[in-house]
């Protein structure tokens, strides 16, 4: 009877607006929850077929629900580091506990990026999952893969201690004075008290522990003592503060000068503490002639190596310190000053290193293609791990779960794993969260048109009755 199934379209009617109020009232409710996705209720009609041409019966209305999970939302600044945003595509690989994972453990994805750091150094969303990515091997690389979770792990950025970097190099400015007298330290004295100063060349050995420049000791007497020194401070494998000192001493050749390398916390034959000797010979235009220097050896290459502390090679640091072997590279010819010998005064403009001393954990931060760095207080950066985008071919597919966060469908298709900004995945935005997709116009709006569609309907039934109520009077 056309009657009864106008009764039982009302009745779907109010079925299918209840499940919309619903869905609206859950959007306005989450209207301030991170990367939340809205709800959108579609309605269908349903079609039955009627059993005779004159009748008709009627369907009524179904509702269906589906979370718009691939609809974008703006990115809102905070002032957390560890606050994520995705700026395109992808999903954050989240799981329920963050040590011992295996591959029945559940992975979830979300683009949630509120993550904290927890007691013990793992980040954690807002919703108590764990940040999954690509850990940094020993050579500081990534090794990513798009398959396997079993690669990933739990983020933890307590998990690097405090860090030193040895000095490499060396950039040396200064000036070796032209008019530097020669020495006039030793020589003899005659009948009448008359001092006659000796040839540099005849007083000065680089490999004697008397007459050389690393054993110069005012008051023991020994050594000869440098017209000028140039100190340079290094830092060992462990952070240790170290000095080697660059003596030296004119000679009685044009445009050259004896040169020793010396430092207290080396240890060799002898002289004790020489790291390296020889000479260093200028131009006529005052610049450095490395075709002919022989400080570093034949041909010039300005490179010290130290062994390290208890080996059996020398030059070494000496075994109380412990420390690791280094090389050096000793920069005299920098392209805007270097190492010169001009008509001025003897002077060091600059003398600059690299290498830190010790250093702990500053603060962390996270670059947009997902490298999370460990920045020390000494300067010193490491890279710690590379955060882990899922993209799917379907991601309106995806299951939503507690936390907002989603589990794979067969709808949605498998994942794929990639570093941020790769492959269609988006970059990461430090320090924004996504905000909430919920526009409450919108949301007002279907809510006005709900209760207008949900009152109708129960006119539908209500006049059904009516009319229901007429047809048994004709009986009285």
């Amino acid at each position: 009877m056309s009657i009864n199934s106008a009764m039982l379209a009302g009745v779907s009617g109010l079925a299918a607006n209840s499940t919309a109020l619903a869905a609206i009232s859950n959007n306005i409710a989450n209207v301030n929850t991170t990367a939340y996705k809205r709800v959108a209720t579609n309605f269908s009609a349903i079609v039955t077929d009627s059993s005779s041409s004159g009748g008709y019966s009627a369907g009524g209305v179904i509702a269906d629900t589906r979370q718009q999970i691939s609809s974008p939302a703006l990115l809102q600044r905070t002032n957390s580091d560890m606050d994520l945003g995705i700026d395109g595509q992808g999903f954050f690989v989240v799981t329920e506990k963050s040590e011992n994972l295996t591959n029945s453990d559940t992975r979830l994805f979300t683009r949630a990026g509120s993550f904290a750091v927890d007691k013990y150094g793992y980040l954690q969303n807002a919703s108590g999952y764990y940040l999954q990515g690509w850990p940094v091997d020993a050579l500081g690389n990534v090794v990513t893969d798009p398959s396997d979770m079993s690669k990933l792990g739990s983020i933890n950025v307590s998990s690097v201690g405090g860090a030193a970097e040895a000095t490499t190099r060396v950039v040396v400015n200064a000036n070796l004075s032209d008019g530097q007298a020669l020495s006039a330290r030793v020589g003899t004295v005659d009948a009448a008290g008359t001092f006659t100063a000796a040839p540099v060349a005849t007083r000065y050995d680089a490999t004697s522990a008397t007459n050389s420049m690393a054993v110069y000791d005012i008051d023991a007497g020994t050594g000869v003592e440098p017209d000028f020194e140039i100190s340079i401070p290094v830092s060992d494998s462990k952070g240790g503060q170290r000095n080697i000192t660059m003596r030296l001493l004119k000679s009685e050749t044009a445009n050259t000068w004896y040169a020793e390398m010396v430092s207290d916390d080396i240890t060799t034959g002898a002289p004790a503490g020489q790291l390296a000797r020889g000479t260093l010979t200028f131009t006529q235009d005052g610049r450095l002639d490395t075709a002919n220097s022989t400080l570093f050896g034949t041909p010039y290459n300005s490179t010290l190596t130290i062994g390290a502390s208890g080996t059996a090679g020398t030059p070494r640091w000496k075994d109380i310190l412990g420390v690791d072997d280094q090389t050096i590279s000793l920069d005299l010819e920098d392209a805007t000053a270097g190492l010169t010998q001009l008509n001025s005064t003897s002077i060091v403009q600059s003398v600059v290193t690299n290498g830190t001393a010790f250093g702990n954990l500053a603060t962390v931060q996270v670059s947009k293609d997902g490298i999370v760095t460990a920045i020390y207080d000494n300067g010193v950066t490491r890279n710690i791990a590379q955060v882990a985008l899922a993209t799917f071919v379907n991601p309106d597919g995806l299951i939503p779960v507690n936390g907002n966060s989603y589990i794979m469908s067969r709808d949605s298709g498998t994942f794929n794993l990639k570093s941020p900004g790769v492959g269609g995945s988006g970059l990461l935005s430090p320090s924004t969260l996504e905000a909430s997709a919920v526009d409450l116009s919108t949301e007002f709006t279907g809510l006005i048109t709900t209760q207008r569609a949900y009152s109708a309907a129960s006119k539908i039934i209500t006049t059904a009755d009516d009319m229901l109520a007429e047809l048994i009077s004709i009986k009285r």
